[in-house]
């Protein structure tokens, strides 16, 4: 498994988790590892990448409560979550890739992607 996600459940708004993405070392070596959510029958969403080249960047709906991190000893990259709203409801994929710039926010700019982690606020 490359790309491996953990850390969903059911939580109440407010609250806090925290979701982990276990990589091989090849993809973890990649420039772009990112997070995307999805609601069934809406569009993947992207949610916070870090980006070797780039830095990290967010999505604004998240900006401010979510942050994303690498840890290079474990090959992991984590999404810290707090204040989670009965929005952030959704499956959370991470992925991998090297696309440039301009297509960061795009699922189309990742080719490796894990089987997705559920994440449920209730209100």
């Amino acid at each position: 498994v490359q790309l491996q996600a953990s850390g969903g459940g059911l939580v109440q708004a407010g609250s806090s988790l925290r979701l982990s993405c276990a990589a091989s070392g090849r993809t973890f070596g990649r420039d772009n590892i990112a997070w995307f959510r999805q609601v069934p029958g809406k569009e993947r969403e992207f949610v916070a990448v870090t980006s070797r080249p780039r830095g990290t960047h967010y999505a604004d709906s998240v900006r401010g409560r979510f942050t994303i991190s690498r840890d290079n000893a474990k090959n992991t990259v984590y999404l810290q979550m707090d204040s989670l709203k009965p929005e952030d409801t959704a499956v959370y994929l991470c992925a991998a890739g090297n696309t440039i710039y301009s297509n960061l926010r795009n699922p189309t700019g990742y080719d490796q992607w894990g089987q997705g982690t559920l994440v449920t606020v209730s209100s």
